[in-house]
């Protein structure tokens, strides 16, 4: 068994070979369409390295990583995937600050003269509908002053439009427009973008913002070393007052120009509206759409020396949601917060995606209790960023099954009293098509989220008995062999499987 360093990208990669959870290919691999093409089409599998990437001699290319919680828990030593949510939730109250190292093997290559970073970098194309050869793969943080004392790390759009200059997605709402369009704006904000960055970091930079419980000033990089159980290690950049991911593959130093606007795309600019022009996938499902966003001016490039490898997640996949653990545990953490014991699981089903939804599990014991799980419900809507569902459920239903869900949903929610619609206070939430309806002109406003309480009144649980059919008192082997039983129950859907379980 292969000795477990989840303190990098490719020690991560390393363990997984040994676990027999790697794919290699050493076939020549295209960056326009295939890499996304093959990645897709082996989802929900195994984590892919491609070992000869077209037109990048000496640069091998990584995705689908972090697209397993089965995987992800492995790494984090973590019995039950299903538990990752309250390792994370340990770390956000017990963050393990960063180490601050001389030298990195990031920074192993230097490169600030002739810089372009579109030569050097395997960015894939993902579809034929994509404005360009796009990146989302890399971590962009913040540090000190610029985030009031603390760090952030995040999962940032990036499109090179010129060799040392690309647009990158910072909005009003998000911790980096936040930083950008209101704290710093007009000025240069240092900051450094990192790709192959440990799975730790990863894992908290894509669980975007409950900003309640990770406001401005929070350690996010602190929240990843408690995660992964040792110090993430940073290091001073070369070109500009900020620090890298020591362990990344590659770094782009550089500044965010808040004095300037830029478009993402080139048709984009010369039809001058935003929300229209295709840009790339989006974690929505849908095609994201250019605006007009934040420039980034790229400094310097660095990197590993031994065949560094470039990180490719695709926004809208299982790999896209790996933050979901972490932002799952920061509804615990709010839930905590408002009412302290109510809240006893939470899950972000993977339909309503990871800023999209999330489904609390509560257990109301007491009188008192009654009526705080809508508490809690008005506090997620009113604290998360374009949340646009969330929902209330009792202990008796699977909150990892999206048809238990839908059937409390359909049973258990008083239409009169059960249903909550969020402030709309939100701006600019366009990635969700239906925020671009109305258009520009309208400010892509988002309209709010909407909640259901769908969990039985206190004094009224005799009239929710649910059926139970005798499962418990029969041994299947007394009439079917172990062949006949396993060929049976693998013939059954994931939700018949739940209720053959339960007698529901």
């Amino acid at each position: 068994m292969t000795e477990k360093d989840i303190t990098s990208m490719r020690g991560t990669l390393d363990f997984l070979k040994g676990e027999g959870e790697l794919l290699t290919a050493t076939a020549e691999v295209d960056p326009i369409y295939e890499i996304s093409g093959i990645q897709k089409a082996l989802e929900d599998g195994p984590a892919i390295l491609f070992e000869n990437v077209k037109g990048y001699p000496g640069v091998r290319n990584a995705g689908n990583i972090l697209s397993r919680k089965d995987r992800v828990a492995k790494l984090f030593d973590i019995a039950d995937p299903r538990k990752i949510k309250f390792k994370c939730l340990k770390a956000i109250r017990h963050p393990t600050p960063p180490r601050i190292v001389p030298e990195a093997p990031c920074q192993e290559v230097v490169i600030t003269e002739g810089l372009d970073v579109m030569a050097r970098l395997p960015i894939i194309k993902y579809t034929e509908r994509d404005a360009g050869r796009l990146m989302g793969s890399g971590n962009t943080l913040v540090t000190g002053r610029y985030f009031r004392g603390g760090s952030h790390v995040g999962f940032n759009r990036v499109n090179f439009r010129g060799k040392d200059w690309a647009s990158i997605y910072a909005i009003r709402g998000t911790h980096l427009g936040d930083i950008a369009l209101s704290d710093f704006r007009g000025q240069k904000i240092p900051v450094t973008y990192n790709i192959g960055a440990p799975p730790a970091v990863m894992v908290i930079a894509a669980g975007g913002g409950v900003h309640t419980v990770i406001p401005r000033g929070a350690d996010e990089i602190g929240i990843a070393g408690g995660l992964q159980g040792s110090p993430v290690e940073l290091v001073k950049a070369r070109t500009v007052d900020a620090y890298a991911i020591a362990q990344s593959e590659f770094v782009i130093e550089g500044y965010l120009d808040a004095s300037q606007r830029v478009w993402e795309t080139e048709e984009a600019e010369k039809i001058g509206k935003m929300g229209v022009v295709p840009f790339f996938p989006e974690w929505t499902g849908y095609m994201g759409k250019a605006i007009r966003t934040v420039k980034f001016c790229a400094t310097a490039l660095t990197h590993r020396r031994d065949r560094p490898i470039f990180f490719t997640p695709l926004a809208h996949s299982f790999e896209g949601d790996a933050g979901n653990s972490f932002r799952e545990a920061c509804f615990l953490e709010l839930a905590d917060r408002v009412f302290s014991g109510l809240v006893t699981d939470v899950n972000i089903l993977y339909a309503v995606k990871q800023n999209g939804g999330v489904v609390f599990q509560v257990a109301k014991k007491r009188r008192a209790d009654e009526g705080q799980q809508k508490t809690i419900l008005a506090a997620a809507l009113a604290s998360t960023p374009g949340l646009r569902l969330a929902v209330a459920v009792d202990e008796d239903v699977d909150i990892y099954s999206s048809d238990e869900v839908l059937w409390a949903l359909t049973t258990r929610v008083n239409p009169n009293t059960g249903i909550m619609r969020g402030s709309g206070s939100g701006a600019q939430m366009i990635l969700m098509p239906m925020e671009r309806v109305e258009g520009a002109e309208a400010g892509f406003r988002f309209e709010g989220g909407i909640a259901f309480d769908a969990t039985v009144p206190l004094g009224a649980k005799e009239n929710f008995e649910r059926a139970h059919y005798p499962v418990d008192r029969v041994d299947l082997k007394k009439w079917f062999s172990g062949d006949e039983i396993a060929a049976a129950k693998a013939r059954q859907s994931e939700y018949a499987r739940i209720l053959a379980a339960t007698g529901g």
